[in-house]
């Protein structure tokens, strides 16, 4: 017996004289008339409409305004971005209000930049802009929170902005990170060769390689820029030469580490060095960007030669960081105060009045009062005319920011000193009454000078005259401040021009082969857009409305696709 009453026999014995038949059961379901359910509408907001999605984006019709920060290998990358943006059909604005989105690249190497970085994504969020993120720190830290739901280019995947920022228009978040390889071997990033919209039109930025070879225990560029990876020499030389084709006089050598340049595939910085002052024009010039001692070390007698070389400037960028042995050795730095004393006495002795720049970190956690005053007398010795003064930032995931932090108000007194020292001496006022041969390249700060550049890299002020711009003059040093030197022109005349007519400002570079014919001093990007104008012009008379115009070239395609099907028909039947 079973809880439920009588054990049955078969399942057929639940099924009784008094139930429903099948056809019964069934039959009754033509009575059933089915309810439309109502859908629920949702109430049309304002928010609605803004957030809703697109499904495609005109390239031509949106601004982007481009922002970056830190050292000139960012500048770079920055200037390759807009270039590709601005070549596929899209409006660079200088004007943040102005722009349908943002393109934010930012620097890693210290708090405030990337403050600041955080500071204008806040900002940009609030005025309800599309915001893309490029550069060190989202390539470094990918998952902090500030960045949670925001596009992102990694700083290797640059050639694919285009991309990105036609996700982001659309509503969509990307994230776009990884290296470029051959082989397995890590290159040196996106080609040289991409479009590229200089901020100053005169000035080009080559990055020679990406990474470096160090482990700097306080450093935080080398988790977003990795390992060393160098661009060939064919490559960098080409990008030079197209250059100088656009009326570039000044050319930037830059990376993280230039002296370390080809110890991945098998060439040194002399060897590239000495290829590239083939191809310089005359009038032009070329800066060597900063180095380690370690790797520079091993190319003193090739470096003072090419510093001495008439179409080089004899400056070179060498960080000291710390003058105390056991600090360089706590951060890691694999040189000590002898090897970096080695490479600046050889060059000032191979290369007289040669300019040496550096670096010093104030408040390491490892430094102490009298290592920090070893630094200060480093700097009295050799009374360096530029110095990079920075107090030190634990940078998040470097061994340095778990170390024991010195005392806030002891890393601002010896950033105190040390800048006071470096105040207290004037670099220049011997140059006063010299003749001297200047290149200039840009607008002073306060809009007055010209800003040009002597043999050494000094900074010269010279009268405001449009037609001085990218020329060698000559001048003679008629005053000196802590920065800069004073120049009297000589004479009207220009005693060098560069090879060719500067791109105006704002000019694409590096497509002259995809522009329609153009006027021998103005080069344009044809664009998407202006390619659509081009044909709408064929059909419809420019004076037209845009969407007349438009519906026009639609027509006449419509007709030329219908005539294409009617011949596609007759011949398959025969």
């Amino acid at each position: 017996m079973s809880a439920c009453g009588d054990l049955l026999e078969d399942i057929e014995d639940m099924v009784t004289s008094t139930d429903l038949t099948p056809e019964e059961r069934f039959g009754s379901r033509k009575n059933v008339i089915p309810r439309v359910r109502k859908k629920q509408k949702e109430p049309e907001t304002s928010d609605n409409q803004n957030n809703a999605q697109c499904d495609s984006v005109i390239p031509g019709t949106q601004s982007i305004y481009v922002k970056t920060w830190g050292c000139s290998h960012n500048n770079s990358d920055g200037e390759y971005m807009a270039g590709q943006l601005a070549a596929y059909g899209y409006r660079i604005t200088d004007t943040p209000s102005a722009a349908d989105l943002w393109l934010l690249n930012s620097c890693t190497v210290k708090n405030p930049a990337e403050d600041h970085f955080r500071n204008t994504i806040t900002r940009a969020q609030k005025d309800d802009k599309k915001v893309v993120v490029a550069g060190c720190v989202p390539q470094g830290q990918p998952r902090s929170k500030y960045l949670k739901g925001l596009s992102v280019i990694g700083v290797q995947q640059i050639d694919r902005v285009v991309e990105v920022v036609e996700e982001t228009l659309k509503g969509h978040s990307v994230r776009l990170f990884g290296q470029k390889k051959d082989h397995g071997k890590k290159l040196g990033g996106a080609k040289l060769d991409l479009p590229k919209i200089r901020k100053n039109p005169l000035i080009e930025i080559i990055a020679i390689n990406t990474g470096c070879l160090n482990q700097c225990t306080y450093c935080k560029t080398k988790h977003a820029r990795g390992e060393l990876g160098s661009y060939p020499p064919d490559e960098i030389v080409s990008r030079a030469r197209q250059s100088f084709e656009e009326g570039v006089v000044e050319i930037w050598l830059t990376s993280e580490d230039t002296g370390a340049y080809g110890k991945d595939i098998g060439v040194t910085l002399p060897e590239l060095l000495w290829r590239l002052v083939e191809v310089i024009p005359e009038g032009c010039m070329l800066r060597v960007g900063m180095t380690n001692p370690p790797y520079i070390l091993e190319h003193l007698e090739e470096m003072a030669k090419i510093l001495s070389h008439p179409r080089v400037y004899a400056f070179l960028h060498v960080p000291v960081q710390a003058a105390s042995d056991s600090v360089l050795m706590d951060m890691r730095r694999e040189y000590c105060l002898a090897d970096f004393k080695q490479v600046i006495n050889f060059l000032k002795e191979r290369v007289p009045a040669v300019t040496i720049a550096t670096d010093v970190i104030c408040g390491f956690p490892t430094e102490t009062a009298e290592d920090f005053e070893e630094t200060l007398q480093l700097v009295e010795e050799y009374k360096f005319p530029s110095l990079f003064i920075n107090q030190f930032f634990p940078r998040p995931g470097t061994p340095a920011a778990k170390m024991q932090r010195v005392p806030p108000q002891e890393v601002k007194r010896r950033t105190k000193a040390i800048s006071e020292l470096f105040q207290s001496y004037r670099p220049y006022d011997h140059k006063v009454g010299e003749i001297q041969n200047v290149l200039v390249t840009e607008e002073s700060h306060d809009k007055k000078f010209y800003v040009a550049h002597n043999k050494f890299y000094d900074q010269v002020l010279v009268p405001k005259d449009e037609k001085l711009l990218g020329k060698m003059v000559t001048v003679e040093i008629t005053s000196t401040g802590k920065h800069y030197l004073m120049g009297r022109l000589l004479s009207d005349q220009v005693t060098k021009v560069a090879i060719a007519t500067p791109l105006p400002k704002g000019t694409v570079s590096g497509v002259q082969e995809n522009l329609q014919e153009a006027d021998s001093t103005t080069v344009t990007a044809q664009t998407p857009l202006s390619w659509c104008q081009h044909q709408l012009s064929r059909v419809a008379p420019v004076s037209m409305p845009l969407w007349m115009q438009v519906a026009a070239f639609v027509l006449v395609l419509a007709v030329v696709l219908d005539f294409c099907r009617i011949l596609y028909r007759v011949s398959t039947k025969f």
